[in-house]
């Protein structure tokens, strides 16, 4: 099991990563359980998988889990459910001193830490990701939300989790599709600061998505780490470190609100088109060489991923995608920041980008290859 610390002034937690982990919470959660029945907020597939062991462990322990059921998919993050979730937890009773338990994907884990960063002013929460997206991005880093009519994410709070628990053994329950999509993830952190860890992937991709254990530990834990001290530097994304996280995010979203938020394409899988699609814009400004835009392309071939726009079979344009990313909250003063790249492994921010020149270019990215 690796340990990874979040070092944040007053609020430091872990992520521990590991097989297991699941069945050990009352032990690793230690002091942050008060009360014998634990408020549990889990979505369908989750609580069927995983419910049984979890509520096992917490009944060993003298415990009893009162559940709270999300339906998959980002349908979930709505006002609507927000309002249900925050009225079931107060009719729990649950207290500031309290700590809410998340179980499963990055859904559930927005969802509930958002409605702990509100609920009497803040209550505590714990991450129990069963997603490798989860577990290497959205569990870690406070970042909390729901999504409106205007776009993904855009109300939510900065509330950070007392600890996570990526328990690698929930991965075996995802379909491909679903554990593919969270491998982009792990993918972007090579390619937008750790160039040796791409190189890394790249050799050891098929055994990560195969669920190899020392090889899966490896790339969930170097992909927290590399989160966590992200976080700790740019805790909130005032200083442009953390907004370095946001690599392929911004042609991503335009992608997931073109196909209306739908299982038609996932997060991860818009996540690694957009890496692919800032990956070729700077080597169109002349900042990254073919031959890398190339390389980043085939890492996300060789992972299963779309690396074509066409391959959506979307009826837009490019102004249409931009005029998504209008909506994006990194907009500031009429400018939108891009993260784009120097070279695989230096990502950096960019300012200056025309919204003109990025309709021209996803027009060409539009047609068929």
């Amino acid at each position: 099991m690796a340990v990874i610390p979040v070092d944040l002034a007053g609020r430091s937690y872990e992520v521990h990563v590991g097989p297991g982990l699941l069945t050990r919470l009352p032990e690793l959660a230690g002091p942050l359980l008060r009360k014998t029945a634990v408020t549990v907020v889990a979505d369908a597939n989750a609580r069927r998988h995983w419910g049984p062991a979890l509520d096992e462990a917490l009944r060993a322990s003298g415990r009893t889990a009162l559940w709270y059921e999300v339906a998959p998919g980002e349908a979930s993050k709505s006002w609507s459910e927000l309002a249900r979730l925050t009225d079931w937890l107060l009719a729990q009773g649950v207290e500031r001193g309290d700590h809410v338990l998340a179980l499963g994907g990055g859904v559930v884990g927005d969802l509930t830490g958002f409605a702990c960063a509100i609920l009497k002013r803040g209550c505590g929460f714990i991450q129990l990701p069963t997603t490798l997206l989860a577990q290497v991005d959205s569990s870690v880093g406070g970042k909390t939300a729901i999504n409106t009519d205007a776009g993904k994410n855009l109300v939510g709070a900065f509330h950070q989790p007392a600890l996570v628990l990526a328990d690698l053994a929930t991965l075996a329950t995802l379909p491909p599709r679903e554990l593919r999509a969270g491998y982009a993830e792990v993918l972007k952190y090579g390619v937008l600061g750790d160039a040796d860890f791409f190189d890394w992937l790249t050799e050891n991709c098929a055994k990560v998505l195969e669920l190899y254990e020392k090889p899966l530990e490896q790339a969930v834990a170097t992909s927290v780490a590399a989160k966590a001290r992200i976080v700790a530097e740019d805790e909130r994304e005032t200083s442009g470190a953390r907004a370095l996280l946001n690599l392929g995010h911004t042609f991503g979203h335009a992608l997931e609100a073109e196909a209306g938020f739908s299982d038609r394409l996932l997060h991860g899988e818009a996540v690694a088109l957009g890496m692919v699609l800032a990956a070729r814009y700077s080597a169109r400004r002349g900042e990254i060489s073919e031959d890398a835009a190339r390389r980043v392309s085939a890492a996300v071939d060789e992972a299963g991923l779309p690396s074509e726009i066409p391959a959506l079979r979307l009826s837009c344009t490019g102004e249409t995608l931009v005029s998504h990313m209008q909506h994006d909250k990194k907009m500031d003063a009429g400018t939108l920041p891009f993260v784009l790249l120097h070279d695989i492994g230096d990502a950096y921010l960019a300012r200056d980008v025309e919204l003109a020149d990025m309709a021209i270019f996803l027009t060409e990215q539009l047609q068929e290859p």
